[in-house]
């Protein structure tokens, strides 16, 4: 047993060393290793408090998987490998049946040149309505994945994104990670809160799509999730933009933006950064070039 246990924990570490790029939920930092120039990624909780890699894989592999009424409770970080040769890059392998199961999507199509754009609203930094304007210039629909917080503090920039014919998209009412709430009560809370503030500013119903603060979910979670009929939005790029302090430059920016660009990409960005609202109408107009069209969620394939 002390052997197999030993062997298991070898090969983990040699699959997570020479693991070349790893992306992880939206709160990540991208590290460069100088001797071999390989990327790597360490995961920060909301609460800023650094996890690595090694950390989380071996949390995942040894934690306790309970269960809820015969339902995994075992919390997983979405994760996916990036590639830099605009093809559609991989999810996790080991998920491939739950995701299925409950409906998730992080890709569209991958046959066809399309490109549906999101973006996580945590708070607002005065980049949003530079955002919605470029947007509006080349009539694309996007979807705004919101907080609570977030729409009590702008109520205007929602009804403006509804205005304007963008989805408005459920992100929690406190950005925690919902593999932790096992209580169904309290995980639908965190939904119809966020819900309700939407009705009180716009009369409308808001959009069932879901997207899981910082990746994080289980089966219980996404199980509770298609219950209150939504549908788990991940994503198939993302890139280090959030931090106010620290953007990226423009030309850094758009070329890892271009070159992950793939077929049926569902494409995370934040709302929070200044290079996002500068090089937007850039980036949308070399994608137009290319031959991609952007669509709202709504157009997303049907699963069978």
């Amino acid at each position: 047993m002390k052997r197999k246990m030993l062997s298991i924990i070898i090969s983990s570490i040699l699959f997570i060393d020479c693991s070349p790029s790893i992306s992880y939920g939206n709160e990540l930092k991208t590290i460069t290793n100088t001797s071999s120039k390989s990327e790597y990624v360490e995961y920060y909780n909301k609460d800023s408090t650094k996890k690595t890699t090694i950390f989380n894989f071996f949390k995942n592999v040894f934690s306790n998987n309970d269960t809820h009424d015969g339902i995994s409770t075992k919390e997983y970080n979405w994760y996916f490998q990036p590639r830099n040769d605009n093809i559609p890059p991989q999810g996790p392998k080991e998920n491939i049946q739950i995701m299925s199961d409950y409906g998730c999507y992080y890709l569209g199509d991958p046959s066809k040149k399309i490109l549906y754009l999101t973006f996580d609203e945590g708070y607002e930094a005065g980049y949003t309505v530079p955002i919605l304007d470029v947007l509006k210039k080349h009539n694309v629909k996007a979807a705004f994945f919101v907080v609570k917080p977030y729409i009590t503090s702008n109520p205007e920039i929602i009804k403006r994104m509804v205005d304007d014919g963008h989805l408005v998209c459920n992100h929690s009412n406190h950005h925690p990670s919902m593999a932790s709430i096992k209580d169904e009560e309290k995980f639908n809370k965190e939904l119809s809160d966020v819900e309700d503030a939407y009705e009180n500013i716009t009369h409308k119903k808001m959009a069932k799509y879901f997207r899981p603060p910082m990746g994080k979910y289980s089966e219980l979670s996404l199980k509770y999730t298609k219950n209150n009929g939504y549908k788990t939005i991940f994503w198939s790029f993302a890139y280090m933009d959030w931090i106010k302090e620290k953007q990226p430059s423009h030309d850094a920016a758009k070329k890892r933006i271009m070159q992950r660009t793939h077929s049926g990409g569902i494409m995370l960005l934040h709302a929070v950064s200044k290079t996002n609202a500068e090089i937007l109408d850039d980036v949308i107009t070399k994608w137009e070039s290319q031959g991609y069209q952007l669509k709202s969620l709504d157009e997303l394939p049907t699963k069978h």
